[in-house]
């Protein structure tokens, strides 16, 4: 079956300290794991060796099963209000949605 991926690259600011960078990376988890709409969630930290990450440090993956889920997801209040909580500490962001190939 075909997935919706939702890929969510985030590049923090240098003021911003480890602790307020994990806990926001603790929020974007607690909120989507009590979201229906998303099928799967995950993260994870860069640790490639290439050095091509342009300064991007974090990686979520949100999954969903249908257009329909992501468009409820995306102006919900929930991921609203952690946008809120993200945008001081955000230096950029890189999304990308795709159809997972079989």
């Amino acid at each position: 079956m075909k997935k919706l991926r939702h890929v969510v690259f985030f590049r923090f600011k240098d003021s911003s300290s480890p602790e307020a960078i994990d806990s926001l990376a603790q929020a974007f988890k607690a909120f989507a794991h009590d979201m229906d709409e998303v099928s799967d969630f995950e993260w994870g930290l860069n640790n490639s060796p290439e050095g091509l990450s342009d300064g991007f440090s974090h990686c979520f993956l949100v999954t969903f099963l249908s257009e329909a889920d992501r468009d409820v997801y995306l102006p919900h209040p929930k991921h609203q209000a952690f946008v809120a909580k993200l945008k001081p500490h955000l230096e950029k962001v890189c999304v990308i949605d795709y159809w997972t190939q079989v």
